[in-house]
């Protein structure tokens, strides 16, 4: 069985589409951590005054920053205003001009520090609401959330990615009868466990590469200042779960794939199956905008969509110890359920060739 893995390892490795493929995953990974520092520059305003002053926005507003330039009159100020060269302006401290509505968040800070300034000229000072949580410590909430959805895609993609490699794998052997010259010297459990085994190291690879160079380019980047606490348990969480939603719907595929002797017919025998993975990856990303709510508590139990929703609840929030344990024993008794179920299949379909079999038969067959 091993023998068979390494040749799946070293056959797919020398392939060019692997290479171009880790390639690609590596660039995008990495340009996705340097996205928010790119992209997510503060706000720049320039604003006019007639005959006002200055009003103090950096205190509202700390992370943008503004400029201002006086006008002699309205009418210049207006021509500004229409002319693009300044956002707003500020007339006779009581009105603001602008080309079209202007900016909510910007029209905003002026009517507040507005009043507070002419409340402070009138002697009166009111003291600002102190903002205080008494719940959950929400300071790492977004970056959790924004580390789930990732997780959620890099999961599906991977698992939906690799078991069909596993199928497409299976089918070319059994049509082209290779598979009849492999079993006269191996078992057919072991040809199986030896390919499931290979394509997961795959798979591995590229997950593997993904949060290295993740993790890496968000040191380089300053986005990894924003990481929760326990990112170790939340990396190993993710390859832990990978390795049983993979071998479980690894298996599952291959059992179904060997019921056909074409490619052509691989879309359609693998259709459940897909859609049992499409479903666990709505239910998951649903996770990540609520997981600590009854549906993704429940749904993290029940194989094979705990393989999704839980690394999804580990990394969005803290999940007891003893709900990841139970989650994992009772994924990895479905996983045992399912190879036993489809190294059955497997072996009873796999040298059955021309029209597709019908799995009714292949449980009945002795």
């Amino acid at each position: 069985m091993m023998l068979i893995a390494r040749r799946e390892i070293v056959t797919q490795i020398r392939t060019r589409a692997f290479t171009i493929s880790l390639l690609v995953t590596i660039v995008v990974v990495a340009a996705l951590a340097f996205a928010p520092k790119v992209f997510d520059r503060p706000d720049a305003y320039t604003l006019g005054t007639v005959n006002s002053q200055q009003l103090p926005l950096e205190a509202a507003l700390p992370d943008a920053s503004f400029e201002w330039r006086s006008f002699p009159d309205e009418a210049a100020a207006t021509k500004a205003v229409l002319d693009g060269d300044v956002d707003a302006a500020l007339i006779d401290g009581s009105k603001v001009i602008s080309d079209g509505e202007i900016e909510t968040e910007l029209g905003m800070i002026m009517q507040s520090t507005h009043r507070e300034v002419k409340l402070g000229a009138a002697g009166v000072r009111i003291e600002p609401l102190r903002m205080e949580s008494v719940g959950a410590d929400t300071r790492y909430e977004a970056a959790r959330t924004g580390i789930a959805v990732v997780l959620v895609l890099v999961l599906f993609m991977l698992i939906l990615g690799q078991v069909m490699m596993v199928a497409m794998g299976v089918v070319e052997e059994k049509g082209s009868r290779i598979v009849e010259i492999l079993l006269s010297s191996v078992r057919p459990w072991q040809l199986l466990g030896g390919k499931i085994i290979g394509l997961g190291v795959l798979g591995l690879i590229n997950l593997g590469s993904i949060l290295v160079v993740g993790i890496l380019a968000s040191l380089l980047s300053g986005f990894a200042a924003d990481f929760p606490p326990g990112m170790v348990g939340i990396v190993a969480g993710v390859l832990l779960w990978f390795v049983l939603g993979y071998a479980f719907f690894a298996t599952l595929g291959a059992a179904l794939a060997s019921l056909v002797s074409r490619q052509e017919e691989v879309g359609n025998v693998m259709s459940p199956m897909t859609m049992l993975i499409m479903a666990a990856y709505f239910v998951a990303f649903y996770a990540t905008t609520d997981p600590t709510g009854t549906v993704a508590t429940i749904v993290s139990y029940i194989p094979p969509f705990s393989s999704m929703v839980m690394p999804v609840r580990m990394a969005a929030t803290e999940v007891p110890l003893w709900q990841v344990g139970a989650s994992v024993a009772l994924m990895v008794l479905a996983v045992l359920g399912t190879l036993s179920f489809g190294a059955k299949v497997y072996e009873r379909a796999v040298l059955r060739t021309g029209a597709r079999v019908k799995l009714g038969q292949v449980l009945r067959a002795k």
